[in-house]
């Protein structure tokens, strides 16, 4: 996918910035392990990092206390998902201005995926927002947001073609979107020929790549299936017959995300955004890799939640 890293890539003055995506936890132990996270890649400085929100706002509470717990006790500027499923346009306007409240300047607008589950109708709320752009424009009406949204190089499953998922992408941008973060995807190509049709479009906003580093290659297929992102067959191979052997399945992991981001660099991207899954250590040594080292106290970051 890729040559060796360049040597341009000097310590110091790596070529990318970053921002990293964590979920809020369940149980204490998980608890442990995000703020252990977050406490490890805090230190390279990125541009924002992001708490997701579950289905029909099932981890509101949890997301919301995330958050503000990394605006008071870091320096890093969170940025807090937040979608338009089961909820008033007035429980949702109030989980806006509670975010306002605790200090929170950006906030990722997603339509959610339906109570229901994946692959089922969505419903839009009676009294809710329908749609991302309407949530997106809600959440300006109400503040001086940052507002990024999703985009989908592969499209979103429920996505008549392509083009069509990209008039849903600009109608977000009309609404005030200036950000959007891409799903994952595992072939470069895939991206940059999407960002081809968007830029087409017309759409200038920042597409950030969504990057999800593979530790486990079972459980990444799953999200994929899920997501409507392709798997090639050559990721699958590289995993083969590693079920059982965790040490070897990390190396892989490392050189197959080295090798995709460094690629990313290569070909002109500036931003990535890593899905990190509550775990630093994988993520941290492709950082290391593209250059960025730690810069002491906590820079500041922001934190994003679907569609």
């Amino acid at each position: 996918m890729s040559g060796p890293i360049r040597a341009s890539r000097e310590l110091g003055k790596a070529p990318v910035s970053v921002s990293f995506e964590f979920f809020p936890p369940k149980t204490e132990e998980m608890e442990r392990t995000l703020w252990a996270s977050i406490h490890r890649l805090a230190p390279l400085a990125p541009r924002f990092v992001s708490v997701t929100y579950g289905a029909g706002g099932s981890t509101r509470e949890r997301t919301h206390a995330t958050v503000s717990r990394i605006v008071t006790d870091t320096a890093l500027a969170p940025a807090a998902h937040l979608t338009c499923v089961a909820a008033s346009r007035a429980e949702i306007d109030d989980v806006v201005r509670g975010y306002a409240k605790a200090g929170v300047k950006h906030i990722v607008a997603l339509r959610g995926d339906p109570t229901t589950g994946v692959g089922t109708a969505y419903e839009p709320h009676p009294d809710g927002y329908a749609h991302a752009c309407d949530l997106v424009a809600g959440i300006k009406r109400l503040g001086d947001f940052e507002v990024s949204v999703s985009a989908y190089p592969e499209k979103h499953p429920e996505s008549a073609s392509i083009d069509a998922d990209i008039d849903v992408l600009a109608r977000k941008v009309d609404a005030g979107a200036t950000r959007a973060i891409s799903q994952f995807f595992f072939d470069n190509d895939v991206y940059f020929r999407y960002m081809d049709k968007v830029r087409a479009r017309g759409i200038t906003i920042p597409i950030v790549p969504g990057i999800l580093p593979v530790t486990n290659f079972k459980q990444a297929a799953k999200f994929a299936a899920a997501t409507g992102a392709s798997v090639p067959a050559w990721l699958a191979a590289r995993f083969e017959g590693l079920d059982d052997d965790v040490e070897t399945r990390k190396l892989i992991a490392a050189a197959v995300a080295a090798e995709q981001v460094t690629d990313l660099v290569d070909r002109g991207v500036t931003d990535i955004h890593f899905y990190t899954l509550n775990r630093a250590d994988l993520v941290y040594a492709v950082c290391h890799l593209l250059g960025l080292r730690p810069q002491g106290a906590p820079a500041e970051a922001a934190v994003a939640v679907a569609y």
